[in-house]
């Protein structure tokens, strides 16, 4: 009753939190993008909470760190050098600038005003709902395993619960909910983090970190190489789609929107940093520790199932009363990820299509009203999905993940930063993205060992064929892009493929 009660207690707060800020929202920009005043602080640590959920905790730790032993690092690695820190340093600035210029609210009316395609906005908005859905629904039934495996709540009721705390979350204070309670979240992962590393170094199995090199050695000494055991190829893939495929999700850049102002940007990128070198490092760290805790993955009606690995390890070596901090932990790190899934998805049809497209004219209070009818249909469909429990969590994430990744990061990028990409080449970085990653989805059967090197190809290829479309078709003339650009119309009229790399290493 005690565990239960705190439980209540931390999601309650969480709650008060969003009805304190429903007072402050009174506009459609209040409720989506905060009113573009979010702190550094805040910033980087909803930037971090929405980047690692309990898929990453559930799911990728687990399998990842089975399957490639100590060099799952690697992928903490890119997480902490290009999903945050590189992410921050090229695109926050130039997306605050022009999207503020364009005043764009989502990624589907940045492509709009960029491109002057109406059309790109309608079937960018369609990607992002149809796709974040069962990404949604990937966090969700992560989450409830955990529910299940430690507390043995049911599934089912896990999975209600939080379907009801996400659409009471959002229904209420919008994006600066969101925010401010991504900041209490992220400060209860770095605890609990901190503490679920002790108690793995310290239980007798382990021995420490000279225990469990010695162990993981024994079991495989591949699993202590610099490449583990299934080879540098879906290793590379994995860090690819894992990190710079953040750069293309929507619900990511929202966060470079929403920042109060370009002096914060250093700071909040520092943080963000920071924050995912220890949640990444640690998560994959204690996901490679499993070999020395287990002789064989876990089974479910007879067949082995790895998202159950960091479940049954925390049952197994962690105190009760820490396994319910280590839930704290799960919890807060979904909730965030699932508000801003939920968040950005509803803003594709509300903002996008609805007052975009069939009634321009619509109030801000009517606009806000159909936003939070949306994101609870949104919550209902994810929970429908994650009813079916289908295949495994990290084979429906990774497919969500690349097939969005792929289809807006090269239209994004450039968008940017060169202002010789044309409607043309736009287009054909969207739809070369999604079509590699339905197609050789389709092509190999959604087998699991081939999703990652699908996702980073969805995310690579678009990156060479927007630039060489658009040097074959029409541009834009010089009094949009100076809209679009402002000041540094000059410099993007001569920028280069080669110089807009050079920037990106430097």
């Amino acid at each position: 009753m005690i565990k239960y009660g705190i439980l209540a207690l931390f999601a309650g707060g969480l709650l008060f939190l969003s009805y304190l800020s429903m007072k402050k929202v009174s506009t459609l920009n209040d409720y989506f993008l905060g009113d573009r005043s979010i702190g550094p602080w805040v910033s980087a640590f909803t930037y971090g909470t929405t980047y690692f959920s309990a898929v990453l905790f559930i799911g990728y730790a687990g399998k990842i760190g089975w399957g490639f032993g100590l060099s799952a690092l690697w992928i903490a690695v890119g997480n902490s050098v290009v999903g945050s820190l590189l992410a921050w340093k090229v695109l926050a600035k130039r997306t605050r600038q022009i999207t503020m210029r364009l005043d764009a609210m989502t990624m589907p009316e940045f492509l709009e005003s960029r491109y002057q395609s109406s059309g790109l906005k309608i079937f960018s908005s369609l990607i992002i709902f149809i796709f974040l859905v069962p990404y949604s629904a990937s966090v969700y039934m992560g989450l409830s395993y955990f529910f299940e495996q430690v507390f043995a709540i049911p599934y089912i009721w896990a999975l209600a619960i939080m379907v009801a705390l996400t659409a009471l979350f959002l229904l209420l204070g919008g994006y600066l909910a969101v925010a401010i309670t991504d900041f209490v979240q992220g400060i209860v992962m770095v605890i609990g983090i901190v503490v679920m590393i002790y108690f793995i170094l310290t239980h007798p199995a382990a021995g420490g970190l000279a225990g469990i090199w010695d162990s993981l050695k024994q079991v495989n000494p591949e699993l202590v190489d610099i490449v583990g055991p299934p080879g540098w190829i879906p290793l590379l893939s994995l860090v690819v789609l894992t990190s710079l495929g953040s750069w293309g999700l929507p619900q990511m850049v929202q966060r470079f929107y929403t920042i109060k102002d370009e002096k914060s940007i250093k700071a909040a990128m520092i943080v963000a940093t920071l924050f995912g070198v220890l949640v990444t490092g640690a998560a994959y760290f204690i996901g490679a520790t499993t070999h020395v805790f287990f002789d064989q993955l876990p089974l479910v009606n007879g067949v082995a199932n790895a998202d159950l690995l960091i479940p049954q390890l925390i049952v197994k070596v962690m105190p009760e009363a820490v396994a319910f901090l280590i839930l704290l932990l799960v919890l807060s790190a979904s909730m965030s990820t699932l508000s801003s899934l939920v968040l950005v998805s509803s803003s594709t049809l509300a903002i996008d299509l609805f007052k975009g497209f069939i009634k321009p004219d619509m109030s801000d209070k009517h606009s806000m009203l159909l936003m939070r009818l949306l994101c609870l249909a949104f919550v209902l469909l994810s929970f429908v999905i994650a009813i079916t429990r289908p295949a495994v969590i990290l084979t429906l994430m990774a497919v969500s993940w690349g097939t969005v990744a792929g289809s807006f990061l090269a239209p994004y990028l450039y968008g940017l930063y060169w202002s010789g990409i044309t409607k043309v080449g736009a287009w054909s970085g969207l739809i070369s993205g999604l079509g590699i990653s339905l197609g050789l989805s389709a092509y190999f059967q959604m087998k699991a060992q081939y999703i990652p090197l699908i996702g980073s190809l969805a995310i690579l290829i678009p990156l060479v064929v927007v630039p060489v479309i658009s040097l074959l078709t029409p541009g834009y003339d010089k009094q949009h892009l100076k809209e679009v650009y402002g000041d540094y119309y000059e410099e993007q009229s001569s920028f280069k493929v080669k110089e807009l790399i050079i920037k990106m290493i430097s």
